[in-house]
């Protein structure tokens, strides 16, 4: 298979996103006149290899982003358990409140939303790039409003620094699914999903 002189990797390898994936790979890889036979096989051969590889490479940060949030959430989870059967027995709760049992499952899915859903943002950005300096800064805000929640309600049994810190979560949250929306609409509406949930079961 006979190729031009600089003609693109594109023609060959499917684009990788971030776009700093493609660019090295096209640097990489910059194809010369070549004649149809062994060489050429070979040519294509690397170029698949290649692709492949990058292909590999942006499932890393697709599940670092997305498992994220459990990192917090597992140590909440901790705190939670133990004090669950306990302490939080005795306070007055509402009678919608969802059973105990509910709630490993729903946060288990609702970390996961709201990693993917940064993950969407990263990489319509290109990565961590100056764009993503405000959306990313909000949502590592939020995270991290949300992972000191537990600790304060449950560990501390301060109620009354829990509920401050839930309104100060809520705001985060809200100026992050703004700076999303532009962004990756899935990503936001999987943002607000998690406030929906995370407002109905807070005790």
């Amino acid at each position: 298979m006979p190729f031009s002189s600089g003609q693109r990797f594109s023609s060959i390898v499917p684009s990788c996103t971030p776009t700093v994936c493609y660019t090295n790979l096209y640097h990489d890889f910059k194809i010369t006149p070549v004649i149809e036979g062994h060489r050429g096989v070979s040519l294509l051969q690397t170029a698949s290899n290649s692709a492949s590889t990058c292909r590999f490479r942006m499932w890393i940060p697709m599940l670092s982003l997305t498992a994220l949030p459990h990192v917090g959430g597992i140590f909440g989870g901790l705190i939670t358990r133990r004090e669950v059967k306990t302490w939080y027995t005795t306070l007055n709760k509402p009678s919608w409140r969802p059973p105990n049992a509910a709630f490993p499952v729903v946060w288990t899915t609702l970390y996961t939303g709201m990693g993917y859903g940064s993950y969407l943002v990263w990489k319509e950005l290109g990565g961590f790039t100056q764009d993503a300096l405000v959306p990313l800064g909000l949502y590592g805000m939020q995270l991290a409003l949300n992972w000191a929640w537990t600790p304060i309600f449950f560990g501390a049994h301060n109620i009354k620094l829990a509920m401050i810190e839930l309104v100060m979560l809520t705001g985060t949250v809200a100026a992050t699914m703004v700076s999303w929306y532009p962004i990756s609409r899935t990503a936001t509406l999987l943002m607000a999903f998690h406030l929906q949930v995370w407002r109905k079961s807070a005790p």
